[in-house]
């Protein structure tokens, strides 16, 4: 009984993901060291903040999760391995 009490309660305070303009998620990026673009969120997964960069510095993958879970999100890393030209 008290367990479903302190899930309720607990289901109650959290706060559903808003999702973030791109001109947000572009400072936030050029904050980290990034480029332009390179932070997404999906609306259909807003939880999730997406960094698709080629070999992020462990310095932008920290900045990228600190930034993402004092916002609500889970940061996911998705390393691209560009064509060199």
């Amino acid at each position: 009984m008290l367990a479903s009490i302190v899930a309720v309660s607990l289901g109650g305070c959290a706060t559903p993901p808003r999702m973030h303009d791109e001109g947000q998620l572009n400072q936030i990026a050029l904050d980290c060291g990034l480029a332009l673009g390179e932070l997404m969120q999906d609306e259909s997964e807003k939880r999730l903040l997406l960094l698709v960069h080629q070999d992020p510095s462990a310095e932008q993958r920290v900045c990228v999760a600190k930034w993402a879970r004092k916002n609500g999100l889970k940061a996911v890393f998705v390393n691209m391995q560009f064509p060199e030209g």
